[in-house]
């Protein structure tokens, strides 16, 4: 398969490795958005990860229902929260203005599985434009539509395995994705339907971290990376990839898979 390359320790695409901007004023903006009233903790994680990593400005956007546990900042963003202390229809000008200031948006999760949260993620996803990152529950909260994720340009969606088989079937995919699958299976699956779709996707399966787009795959020994199943559902995996991505717009499959090293 000459679409299928593969990853060790040492990184497949090192030019990408050393394009990483020394200057924090040309490292570009991120937005991570996410939280609702009882949870905040991988939105206040990925933050705090993205400054470390070398993000030139992060801003976070939350339910404003986090405003007593939540310091007061240049960096955190509050917008209008529904009852379920989840955000609310009002927060779309604050998302789409904030999608707008950014280089890059993170979907982290966290959303809470109110209806009026999911609407509004949804129009976000169907009519906002830019780089996007869907990762943890975001990409449960869109499930139902999974076209509005796999159709987007410029769109990286970092799901579980289980997560994966839900959107496939969601989309009436004529492929479908199983436990027992062999992994040059799932390659050959993810060649073909990155060629109908133009989204990125990374998943983990068979001890692999598998990242494919425009047809192309890469594989990735879990043995040879700093992720576990685990940490795709932390939100580290998905701000990291983001932060690559912003640094190499125009290259989703050579940044994602180096961010995994």
């Amino acid at each position: 398969m000459e679409y299928w390359q593969k990853q060790d320790a040492k990184p497949l695409f090192e030019e990408i490795v050393w394009n990483k901007p020394e200057q924090k004023t040309l490292a570009g903006k991120l937005a991570i958005v996410g939280g609702n009233k009882l949870s905040f903790a991988a939105v206040a994680r990925s933050f705090a990860f993205a400054e470390s990593f070398g993000a030139g400005q992060v801003k976070a956007l939350v339910p404003d229902a986090l405003k007593p546990v939540l310091p007061h900042s240049a960096g955190i963003v509050f917008a209008p929260s529904n009852h379920s202390g989840g955000l609310g229809r009002e927060a779309k000008s604050t998302l789409n203005a904030v999608n707008e200031w950014a280089n890059v948006t993170v979907l982290i999760g966290d959303l809470s599985k109110n209806s009026e949260t999911a609407v509004l993620i949804e129009n976000f996803v169907a009519h906002q434009s830019g780089r996007l990152i869907i990762t943890r529950d975001a990409v449960d909260l869109l499930a139902t539509n999974a076209n509005s994720m796999l159709e987007r340009d410029g769109t990286v969606l970092i799901a579980t395995f289980a997560q994966l088989q839900k959107l496939f079937r969601n989309a009436y995919y004529n492929k479908v994705l199983t436990f027992s699958m062999t992994l040059s299976n799932l390659v050959e699956t993810l060649h073909k339907f990155t060629i109908t779709y133009p989204v990125t996707v990374a998943t983990v399966h068979d001890g692999q971290s598998v990242v494919a787009h425009g047809g192309q795959v890469t594989t990735t020994p879990l043995s040879s990376t700093m992720y576990s199943p685990l940490t795709i559902w932390s939100g580290e995996a998905a701000v990291k990839a983001a932060l690559y991505f912003l640094w190499n717009p125009n290259k989703p499959l050579q940044a994602v898979t180096t961010s995994l090293i």
